[in-house]
């Protein structure tokens, strides 16, 4: 059985991004985002907000339900 991958982290694969570039455009700790990309975490509104804004950068129509079940 392998770590269960978010949507997050399936985004991150598919776009060849690391969870330390992410979290530092998000300025949030990587091992924040390490547990929110392995689901032992639910990011707070907050954090998803600060995350979407650093994916936006590289792509602008995302939206926080590809990435989040809200």
């Amino acid at each position: 059985m392998g770590v269960k991958r978010t949507k997050l982290k399936n985004w991150l694969v598919k776009e060849g991004r690391s969870q330390e570039w992410l979290a530092k455009n998000a300025k949030i700790s990587s091992t924040a985002m390490s547990e929110i990309c392995t689901g032992k975490r639910d990011p707070t509104i907050s954090t998803v907000k600060k995350i979407m804004s650093a994916i936006r950068k590289v792509n602008k129509s995302a939206k926080a339900e590809d990435f989040f079940d809200i």
